[in-house]
């Protein structure tokens, strides 16, 4: 059940941090994964990335280039615009708020630590 809720929780995030990672500049589909992994999210596969970075493009929030290589194959690079950027501010505020409002409703109800797996005191 955790790792369906965990599911549910990262689709509700995941366009949102795919932009928050493309703004030091571009990058390509496997160095936002790592990104997104660095960041805690955890592994993300490719089958559920590219869906997210095609809406993305279709929405006009990130460009995408392809570009051949000397070696190896070629790669697809991405960068916000400027719209994407915009509605990364708007966007990544709202979240905010909101996970403000859910840790507030948590704390309220008595939940100030929740042990991680392997942690002691995992219930």
């Amino acid at each position: 059940m955790t790792s369906d809720r965990r599911a549910s929780w990262l689709k509700g995030v995941l366009d949102l941090m795919v932009l928050a990672s493309l703004t030091a500049g571009e990058n390509y589909g496997y160095e936002i994964v790592k990104d997104l992994a660095e960041s805690g999210l955890g592994q993300i596969k490719g089958g559920t990335l590219y869906p997210v970075l095609n809406r993305l493009e279709e929405a006009g929030l990130v460009a995408a280039e392809f570009r051949v290589t000397e070696r190896g194959p070629g790669r697809r690079y991405y960068q916000l615009t400027d719209l994407g950027r915009r509605t990364l501010a708007e966007q990544g505020g709202l979240w905010l708020s909101f996970g403000e409002s859910v840790r507030t409703a948590l704390i309220k109800g008595g939940v100030e630590h929740v042990p991680r797996e392997g942690e002691p005191g995992e219930r």
